[in-house]
């Protein structure tokens, strides 16, 4: 299949993790075609290189619209565009989803347009406390969201690793610092990681050199891969 779009139209790789099965899903509860949505995309979006082998494409994963086609898209299909994405990771990302446009958030978050557009483009937020908080408001943040497009995520995982493969007492005040978390909190998060981790290892030695000991050191190597998302459920379940 070939997918074509006039050179002034050719966008860069698209900023939202577009989820073609939604897509799909969504046009066939309307009862529409794949050349029912191109059309009107043409027509009543202003797109006119829009074709039927483009939005197959899309909904075959082979290609992904633009933040521009997809926003027509999503009007095509009745939706919002947030639901024709997958988890959003950075600014740009999360405004797509809310459907917002850079102006709008500029405004709200009280910060130059230029200076909001140039964050999102270098994927890093340097906004004041005041400024973060609306931030987190206007895009509907959750805390682990809001350290992730604030490109805290590396730091995180890191001072986790620390403290789940030495002494989780020392981690927990630069773990206090980077993220606002009640300490108890904190501190409960962090006993349980460090005592799943080392029950790992603990079992790793007691083994020895046998498949069930490959087994858990590669359990203890995923764990340390995925650390940042398990310490956020460990926090969901110790704060319920």
């Amino acid at each position: 299949m070939r997918v074509h779009r006039p050179q002034s139209q050719q966008p860069t790789p698209p900023t939202p993790p577009f989820d073609a099965l939604a897509a799909r899903r969504l046009r066939a509860a309307l009862g529409m075609r794949p050349e029912h949505v191109a059309y009107g995309m043409r027509s009543s979006y202003g797109l006119p290189y829009v074709t039927v082998d483009l939005v197959i494409a899309w909904e075959r994963g082979i290609s992904a619209p633009s933040t521009s086609e997809l926003t027509a898209l999503a009007g095509m299909l009745w939706c919002s565009p947030g639901e024709l994405i997958g988890t959003p990771r950075t600014l740009r990302e999360h405004r797509v989803a809310r459907g917002l446009a850079p102006e709008d958030v500029a405004h709200t978050v009280d910060i130059e347009l230029l200076a909001y557009v140039r964050m999102e483009e270098a994927g890093e937020w340097r906004g004041n406390d005041r400024q973060s908080a609306a931030l987190t408001e206007v895009l509907g943040l959750t805390l682990p969201d809001f350290i992730t497009v604030t490109g805290r995520d590396g730091r995180l995982a890191e001072l986790l690793r620390g403290a789940v493969t030495a002494r989780w007492q020392a981690y927990v005040r630069p773990l206090g610092k980077l993220l606002p978390l009640e300490r108890h909190l904190l501190e409960d998060a962090l006993e349980e990681m460090h005592a799943d981790y080392q029950g790992q290892l603990a079992a790793t030695l007691g083994w020895g050199a046998t498949a069930a000991a490959t087994d858990s050191g590669e359990a203890g190597r995923d764990y340390l891969d995925h650390i940042v998302g398990i310490f956020w459920s460990t926090v969901e379940r110790s704060s319920a």
